[in-house]
């Protein structure tokens, strides 16, 4: 499979993956609510966490803490009140009042201290559970195959780093502290109604049911739509990428009525999500203030008609007016926290379905090498598709002794670049053997056989750093004179010496390249590296023919001795190879030298023939 053709299936799959994901799927799973999902997706977040347990551990101790204190709060108001309408009819006792005061003012002030530390606590544990996570789909990243890249949009796995993890983090630096406080603030206030009176704490109990059992039915409906919200904001994220990336081709086509239509049914779509999802959570505030303020108004009229009857102390309904709003406000929070821990949990199974996917075999237990090889390169009936059902290798068999130029040319779609996927290891094979000096490259790692080779692409890559360390990159022991020759070799020198800052010129978007000088850029980065074998895939495309003739005679000097893979669609640039193999449908069809070629007057004849008038 070619690149452009590579190209093609790319996009055709990430405008499925877009549109799946505009109708609420991705390419992980469907959005339709499972509940033992939640739950496997809850386990794995809290055992991830496990290595923060005793720091949260702590904070959960202060929540603990704090809200015990302000339980019992309202006992000491209770009794303050007693104090105060006992001496109405007589004289207050300003001992007792100013103690209890001064008690309550203390618990108050502890109760803030508590809250501050473990504000202050969660805040550095969830930060670094952020951190941790992102660290952790980074390494994962590393680990994949690019098989799984050719699938899935990179947009949508840069939401996942970004939008994922923060909403992650979010939750579990507020509502995972506000659900402990709140259930200790519920649970307490309860247990401390029933203790004091019986009857009023069941007219609170009854007056909150309503409320939550209705809160319940609400959340319960809102979870699909938090799931939706978190894939559309990935689908966004991923059709932004794809179309900006290619912005120059999207207007030269014309294609920006049509990616406007597409990015406003993706935005539509994570409307209509995220608007279900807070709106249909939102009733839950309001439907538990309604409750709390029944249940305030039951207290004041069950316990208005039980002071009358000598029953209570108007105390006692000071306290549980404050207990209400405790309970209240505890159940509320609690309410109030399920909306952000659905958005997590649909964050978190993103984020634990990317660190799931099925990595690249473990070659820890590899330990043959490479070194100082001659460069013999064989492939033995090799096999190969990147789908299971559809081949684009069906049985390629070759020998390369070791130095030689190698040409590969075909047509498009012929599988060109796949051959050279293969030889580095990029995917594994469906049958037969890749060997280098005659051991199979499955036996050695695969960085080991990435050191075998320097490489230069038709799709350059260059990182925002200066020129040189783009030339130098993972190279070390490089000296500028190195750098420099190269770069005067392959005609960079004066470009790169014309830059404000020379070869410290740092590459962003304001220090422009041209496509062809970005290519010389990965040649010379290519050179640098100087690898026992070389790769060239349509490695001068975007130069001019005489910068091209310029590289070319760099290119000679550089594959003099080596093994060199070359793939060009011009084919006078491979002339002087040693062996040209032609590639039609993934299988060689012939092969020789040029000239041996033209004498046989076939399928390479006409492939040269048509790019050059036969006179």
């Amino acid at each position: 499979m070619s690149e452009n053709e590579k190209k093609i299936e790319s996009d055709n799959n990430s405008d499925k993956r877009l549109k799946g994901a505009s109708m609420g799927t991705n390419h992980f799973g469907n959005v339709a609510e499972d509940v033992d999902s939640y739950g496997k997706t809850w386990r794995k977040l809290i055992s991830y966490c496990r290595k923060h347990l005793s720091v949260i551990v702590m904070a959960l101790i202060l929540i603990l803490a704090s809200n015990v204190l302000q339980v019992i709060a309202p006992g000491r108001l209770r009794v303050l009140t007693d104090i105060i309408q006992n001496g109405i009819s007589g004289t207050i006792e300003m001992n007792a009042v100013i103690t209890v005061a001064v008690t309550l003012a203390v618990i108050y002030a502890i109760v803030a201290l508590l809250n501050f530390l473990q504000s202050f606590i969660m805040a550095g544990v969830t930060a670094r559970i952020s951190e941790h996570l992102r660290t952790e789909i980074s390494r994962k990243i590393n680990k994949l195959p690019l098989k799984f890249f050719d699938s899935v949009s990179l947009g949508d796995i840069i939401s996942r780093v970004t939008n994922d993890v923060d909403t992650i983090g979010q939750t579990l630096n507020q509502n995972i502290g506000t659900l402990m406080a709140s259930s200790t603030l519920f649970i307490g206030s309860l247990i401390l109604m029933v203790w004091t009176n019986w009857i009023l704490a069941l007219v609170v109990v009854a007056a909150s049911a309503v409320g939550f059992v209705s809160s319940k039915a609400v959340l319960s409906r809102s979870k699909k739509f938090f799931k939706a919200q978190q894939t559309g904001i990935g689908a966004v994220g991923g059709h932004v990428e794809e179309i900006y990336s290619g912005h120059s081709v999207m207007k030269a086509y014309n294609g920006k009525k049509a990616a406007k239509e597409t990015f406003a049914e993706l935005n539509r779509n994570l409307y209509t999500a995220a608007w279900k999802a807070q709106f249909v959570s939102g009733f839950v505030t309001p439907l538990m203030q309604f409750s709390g303020t029944f249940a305030y108004v039951a207290v004041c009229v069950v316990g208005a008609m039980l002071v009358m009857r000598g029953q209570i102390t108007f105390g006692v309904i000071v306290a549980f007016l404050l207990y209400v709003s405790q309970f209240t406000q505890g159940l509320t929070h609690i309410a109030e926290t399920f909306p952000g821990l659905q958005g997590t949990t649909a964050a978190s199974e993103r984020v634990f379905d990317l660190l799931d996917e099925e990595e690249l075999s473990d070659e820890s237990d590899k330990t043959q090498r490479l070194d100082d090889i001659k460069g013999d390169v064989g492939f033995a009936h090799v096999k190969f598709g990147y789908t299971r059902d559809k081949a684009v290798i069906h049985d390629f068999s070759a020998q390369i002794k070791s130095g030689q130029k190698i040409a590969i040319v075909g047509p498009t779609g012929a599988g060109k670049t796949t051959i050279v996927n293969l030889l580095m290891r990029f995917y594994e094979l469906d049958g037969g053997e890749i060997s280098i000096d005659g051991v199979p490259i499955s036996q050695i790692t695969r960085a080991n056989v990435h050191d075998q080779f320097s490489m230069v692409l038709q799709d350059t890559w260059l990182f925002e750093g200066s020129v040189r360390e783009n030339i130098m990159y993972n190279k070390v022991g490089v000296t500028e004179e190195e750098i420099v020759a190269v770069c005067q070799a392959i005609g960079l020198h004066h470009f790169i010496t014309a830059l404000p800052d020379g070869y410290s010129t740092i590459l962003n978007d304001n220090a422009s390249m041209s496509e062809g000088q970005k290519q010389l850029v990965a040649i010379a980065r290519a050179m640098i590296h100087n690898a026992p074998m070389l790769i060239l895939d349509e490695a001068t495309s975007s130069v001019d023919t005489r910068t091209e003739a310029l590289i070319q005679a760099a290119m000679d000097q550089l594959m003099t001795g080596r093994t060199s893979f070359v793939i060009a669609h011009r084919l006078s640039t491979i002339k002087n190879a040693d062996l040209i193999f032609v590639l039609k449908d993934g299988d060689i069809i012939e092969s020789g030298t040029h000239n041996e070629l033209l004498g046989q007057n076939g399928f390479y004849t006409e492939l040269y023939n048509s790019q050059f008038e036969v006179k």
